[in-house]
């Protein structure tokens, strides 16, 4: 799209938070035109009894309270993930939150669930499937700050709003909740996970929508071999890998590089493909995995692919590309998948291990 050239520069010059809204309101009234989709057989992806027509996916937090879907599968993703959201609203934590961090291309965030809570995003995604969509949606599930126990609130948010989701996400990695990753524990994941899946089982039988993990790049040998034995012990339909870092490589050059929060963009690609690579081994590529994390092109898409990526999704880099980096990124894979003699994304998946 030509008019983010012109656009973005000016974007930027915003404080990053007042930024994104200002992008949200635009996708929302309509300013910002559809892109022509890159439409190729190499790119359809069946998962889940689901068909995407591309593997690129919106990651969770550019819109959490699941207004701008439509729009956002308009500029060419094959889905779109939204959250996270939280059983009641809650304000997140105090501004500023977001930080650039342009000469790494990457981000720091500490926004810590700011969203309008369940019942508001239930409504609009009511109205939105009542309209019909072109595209898949998933739901991205958080617990509010002041939850005591965490599995009530993914539960409350899985009753909600499992019916209007293609898959549904518990979010236990993002490091801007206090006490939030200590949920990746082999204990707590057990009660987590059973949990929410008795809830679904409960509200939708065969009907319910299948249920991801989304986990930290920060995680021990152990941690990783704990969440694989856990993800195949009680049969987890999928693994969101990775969220943002706590990690602060020493490569960074930008001012706000020791800002709180969680790293996201170019420096998290390496760390997150590897626990992504590590995740696909310990789980013997029999629990299918989205890989996120510093993707800014096809190259590094399909890297994620290789490692054992089913569906891919990015997010801080169309800070910085915007949304002309969708097609770029989907022309550049089905080039790689051709070069290399794949007839489909899903024959690439975890070629690396082969």
């Amino acid at each position: 799209m030509d008019t983010f050239r012109f656009a973005g520069p000016l974007i930027r010059l915003l404080e990053p938070e007042r930024a994104h809204n200002l992008t949200l309101w635009c996708l929302k009234t309509g300013v910002v035109p559809s892109q022509k989709p890159v439409i190729s057989p190499l790119l359809k992806t069946s998962l889940w009894g689901r068909e995407f027509s591309n593997p690129l996916g919106l990651a969770a937090g550019f819109d959490k309270n699941a207004e701008v879907v439509q729009p956002m599968l308009d500029q060419g993703f094959g889905f779109v993930e939204v959250g996270s959201i939280t059983p009641r609203a809650q304000p997140g934590n105090p501004r500023p939150r977001i930080f650039r961090l342009a000469e790494d291309q990457a981000v720091i965030n500490r926004m810590g669930f700011n969203n309008g809570g369940a019942e508001a995003a239930c409504e609009r995604l009511q109205k939105l499937k009542s309209e019909g969509y072109k595209g898949l949606l998933g739901v991205n599930l958080g617990k509010n700050k002041d939850t005591a126990v965490a599995v009530d609130d993914y539960k409350k948010g899985a009753q909600l709003l499992a019916p209007y989701a293609d898959y549904m996400v518990i979010n236990v990695s993002s490091p801007n909740t206090p006490g939030l990753r200590a949920l990746q524990g082999r204990a707590e994941l057990q009660v987590l996970i059973g949990g929410v899946q008795e809830t679904l089982r409960q509200n939708l039988g065969d009907k319910a929508p299948p249920l991801v993990l989304k986990i930290a790049p920060d995680l021990t040998e152990a941690d990783k071999e704990d969440i694989a034995s856990v993800a195949l012990e009680l049969k987890l339909d999928g693994l969101t890998v990775t969220n943002t870092t706590i990690d602060r490589p020493d490569s960074l050059q930008s001012v706000h590089r020791n800002e709180a929060g969680g790293l996201s963009g170019a420096p998290l690609f390496e760390a997150s493909t590897k626990v992504l690579g590590d995740i696909y081994r310990l789980t013997e590529g029999k629990i299918p995995l989205i890989g996120v994390g510093g993707i800014s092109s096809g190259v590094q898409a399909y890297a994620k692919i290789r490692a054992g990526a089913s569906l891919v999704q990015l997010y801080s880099a169309l800070v910085y590309g915007g949304p002309a980096l969708i097609p770029l990124v989907l022309t550049e894979l089905v080039q790689l998948l051709t070069r290399d003699g794949f007839s489909s994304v899903t024959e690439a998946v975890g070629a690396d291990h082969r």
